[in-house]
């Protein structure tokens, strides 16, 4: 199929919203044929497909936390193969690699989608201003009268559709310098605040950091490169979109920072100063009471006082008081009132001499005999 083919129902969607935003900005009293009006249309544009990138947005940060979660699982499978180049260490390298994936539900792309599908819309846009506009030929709602309108509306003197190297006017080149380097310092903003305030400090000695950082200072030299080769108006519609998304990462970085990065700890201290509750690993208190905690002096907790067991006497020892002796027989020794026969003893109820009181060894007493025959 060819590419162009595939980019003609885009680029007939890119020329309707931008004259749904022109039509719409000329009602409320804009000049119709004022380059403003067609530059407010672009930025329009950029509004409304960004809007529509949200959700991809929102899988671009999980993944792009996903990453960074799992970077330390990612060392050691690397510092297990480190120094095997044989296929078959690679190979298991990527297994191990792509099961990490898989269990933790990361995917490494998903980082790039809203780039790869904003590119499509990008080339759409650029052929609009260059074939649709500037040849005045139209395309879907944007009629030939409206393209030769657009082409002929100029923003501080500059055409819309023109570029750095296709004009010799002085106005032309300043714009396109203005805004090639608005675009690169936006594009290196956005990737600087997320590297310094949302990644963790464990996340930042890595590949994928080292990556990063690469891509930090190699992606605004490529658009000050390519810049030049631009018409105004993409190069207008770049501008916007970085500035959406230097916004969009910033309110994001604000309110939903990565576990365990600078922002984290910025946005509980916040939080902490406003009294709120204090977002964290641990934390639904709030503030105060987090710092009565902290103030409140700590016990310390001993350990559990096991209940004494009262020491068992030693056998022939009573537990309990002697009985009172019987008034009908004198006191005296117990050794001339004892029986010098045990059995005897207990065959009358009485306890045998030296044993009297003592408790059984079981710990429950023994039901005294009552003297009758047991029939045994």
């Amino acid at each position: 199929m060819d590419f162009f083919a595939f980019l003609k129902p885009i680029e007939i969607a890119v020329a309707w919203i931008m004259v749904q935003f022109h039509s719409a900005l000329a009602a409320m009293g804009m000049r119709s044929e004022s380059g403003w009006t067609w530059a407010l249309s672009i930025v329009g544009l950029v509004i409304v497909i960004r809007i529509l990138l949200i959700p991809l947005f929102v899988k671009q940060i999980k993944a792009s936390r996903g990453l960074q979660l799992i970077q330390p699982e990612m060392k050691k499978i690397q510092a297990k193969y480190k120094g095997k180049t044989d296929q078959a260490s690679r190979q298991a390298m990527t297994q191990e690699t792509m099961a990490l994936y898989k269990r933790t539900g990361t995917n490494p792309f998903a980082s790039c989608l809203p780039i790869l599908l904003q590119s499509p819309i990008f080339f759409a846009l650029f052929r609009v201003l260059n074939y649709g506009i500037r040849r005045e030929e139209g395309i879907g709602a944007l009629t030939p009268e409206l393209a030769k309108q657009a082409g002929e509306s100029t923003l501080f003197g500059a055409r819309l559709t023109d570029t750095f190297l296709g004009s010799d006017a002085l106005n032309v080149k300043i714009l396109t310098v203005i805004l090639i380097i608005l675009m690169s310092a936006s594009t290196f903003t956005t990737q600087k605040q997320l590297m310094t305030k949302n990644m963790p400090a464990a996340a930042l000695d890595n590949p994928f950091a080292q990556q990063q950082k690469i891509l930090l200072y190699v992606l605004p030299l490529i658009f000050a490169v390519s810049g030049v080769n631009f018409p105004i108006g993409v190069l207008l519609y770049w501008l916007t979109t970085n500035v959406w998304s230097m916004g969009q990462q910033l309110f994001v970085i604000r309110r939903m920072p990565a576990p365990g990065s600078a922002a984290e700890k910025a946005l509980e201290e916040r939080r902490a100063r406003k009294g709120k509750s204090i977002l964290g690993f641990g934390g639904s208190a709030t503030a105060t009471e987090a710092e009565q905690a902290e103030e409140a002096p700590v016990q310390p907790r001993g350990q559990r006082v096991q209940p004494k067991r009262k020491d068992r006497q030693r056998k022939g020892k009573s537990t309990r008081p002697a009985a009172p002796a019987s008034p009908s027989t004198p006191a005296g020794p117990a050794s001339s009132n004892a029986s010098s026969d045990p059995a005897a003893d207990r065959a009358d109820g009485k306890p045998a001499a030296g044993t009297a009181g003592t408790a059984p060894r079981s710990g429950k007493p023994k039901r005294p005999s009552t003297g009758k025959p047991t029939g045994r």
